[in-house]
C-alpha cells in the first residue's frame, strides 16, 4: 500500500491574504503534476506554501501575464 499524506498548496499575495488554494488533500506518495490559473490575479510578485505531513515548504514566483 501506498504512503498517504495531506497535501496543501495554496497562494498568497505580498500582504500574506491567501488568493488561491491549489491542492488540499490526501495524495499518494510520488511525483504529481498540476495546473495553476492565475487569470484571476493581477501581475506581480506571489507566494505559494506546500505543505505535506512535516514538511513545509514556501517560495516566492512572479505572476506575469
Amino acid at each position: 500500500m501506498a504512503h498517504r499524506e495531506h497535501l496543501s498548496l495554496k497562494v498568497y499575495d505580498m500582504l500574506g491574504k491567501e488568493v488561491a488554494e491549489v491542492v488540499n488533500e490526501e495524495q499518494t506518495a510520488g511525483l504529481h503534476e498540476l495546473s495553476f490559473n492565475g487569470a484571476d490575479l493581477a501581475c506581480g510578485v506571489y507566494y505559494y506554501r506546500l505543505i505535506s505531513g512535516s514538511f513545509v515548504d514556501t517560495k516566492k514566483f512572479l505572476l506575469v501575464k
